[in-house]
């Protein structure tokens, strides 16, 4: 079986295991999410979620962020970890956002890098959620999960994962493919003891049934 073969293959067990699978994050506009990811730097999902739903109601608008002190918004996400950090990249990008875009999240790879603190893992998944292009979101899930399914070996650069995932897998089903790989790290293929003998990839993974 060839790396697309797998990938293939992978892909569909994944549909049929993780039907609705989509982003954990919570958020109901571009900038909602394109900050959401930010704040997810080393941080669960499940904390940015409780941190967020206070944090877009007190500050509803990108002219709200821009004009806020910076140390308002870092009261609002100071659970978050790295929060001095992460408020200065949440009031100059929605200062850039409203200065340079038109208040809009760019529809583009080499517009969203110029946004602080905005790498391609939050770009990815910007332009996959937001404008359904093809996308690859390289997070710490995928990442180890496409060297126990054989799509890298030994990688552990993000770049170099998505180079590799995108010459392997069905552009339109790439974003979805992302997703779904996160909910089967979560649940059966955790960094340490992987449910390998509960693994519905078992039939097509070349770490089965070795548990690496």
């Amino acid at each position: 079986m060839t790396k697309k073969e797998r990938a293939a293959a992978v892909t569909e067990l994944l549909k049929q295991a993780y039907p609705d699978a989509q982003c954990a994050l919570h958020y109901q506009t571009d900038y909602e999410l394109l900050f959401a990811t930010r704040l997810s730097a080393q941080c669960t999902d499940a904390r940015v979620n409780i941190v967020t739903k206070d944090l877009f109601a007190r500050f509803p608008t990108l002219e709200d962020y821009a004009a806020a002190p910076v140390e308002e918004i870092e009261d609002s996400i100071r659970t978050c970890g790295l929060f001095h950090t992460k408020a200065r990249d949440l009031k100059a990008a929605a200062t850039m956002l409203l200065q340079d875009f038109g208040g809009k999240v760019p529809d583009n790879m080499t517009d969203l890098l110029k946004l602080p603190g905005i790498g391609r893992k939050t770009a990815n998944l910007i332009l996959g959620d937001i404008y359904g292009q093809p996308a690859v979101v390289t997070d710490t899930h995928c990442i180890r999960l496409s060297n126990r399914l054989g799509f890298v070996k030994n990688e552990k650069d993000p770049v170099t994962v998505e180079n590799a995932l995108r010459k392997i897998l069905d552009p339109a089903e790439s974003s979805d493919f992302c997703h779904r790989l996160v909910h089967h790290g979560r649940e059966v293929c955790t960094a340490r003891s992987p449910k390998c003998q509960n693994c519905c990839l078992a039939v097509c993974c070349p770490s089965f049934p070795m548990g690496k």
